[in-house]
């Protein structure tokens, strides 16, 4: 039984000594360790242990700014789509206005005047809540630079005497959300002669 005892103690204080030694704890037949070492060694780790909390600071606050500019996004355009399917119900109301010449209004019954009155009242309405949700419209004037960014060139017009890549005909207007493009202004635009 004491061979067996013996061979248990040393294989507990084998198992220790690495312990021991990684705790910091000076090995047998050495001294203790030099300060100095100790110290450069408790400054490199200060400054590993500075350096990845400044790192996780500036991802934190780089993460609460994107998401805050993510959330003004979403606030901002949430209303594209739909947006962009009443900019269709502006389109007509334009066009039935745009139907009748002056004379033919004027002619027209008084029952048929209120309700043109009516449909110019509803596209001014449209407008001003468009206006107020942050949707603006884009229709260049006859004569303007055809802008990329903001028309769609739908066909070009020879012999129109005007510079090659200038807007001569606007079919529809085009309108902004904010400062996204919303859709792009449908023009004619002058062909080089």
């Amino acid at each position: 039984m004491n061979d067996e005892t013996n061979d248990i103690d040393e294989t507990e204080q084998g198992d220790a000594a690495p312990q021991q030694e990684q705790a910091g704890a000076p090995a047998e037949g050495q001294g203790e360790p030099d300060p100095f070492a100790v110290l450069v060694a408790l400054q490199a780790e200060n400054a590993e242990l500075k350096d990845k909390a400044l790192r996780a600071v500036a991802e934190a606050e780089n993460t609460r700014r994107r998401a805050e500019r993510e959330r003004q996004d979403a606030v901002r355009y949430a209303a594209a789509n739909f947006a962009r399917d009443m900019v269709q119900v502006s389109d007509n109301l334009r066009r039935a206005i745009a139907t009748l010449n002056p004379e033919e209004r004027e002619a027209a019954d008084p029952s048929i005047r209120s309700l043109i009155d009516g449909v110019e009242a509803t596209e001014r309405q449209l407008l001003s809540t468009f206006e107020r949700h942050g949707i603006k419209e884009i229709t260049p004037a006859p004569g303007d630079r055809f802008d990329p960014n903001l028309h769609e060139a739908m066909f070009e017009v020879p012999g129109t005497g005007q510079p090659a890549g200038t807007v001569v005909q606007v079919i529809e207007a085009g309108y902004m959300i904010g400062d996204r493009l919303l859709r792009a202004a449908r023009v004619g635009v002058a062909r080089a002669d």
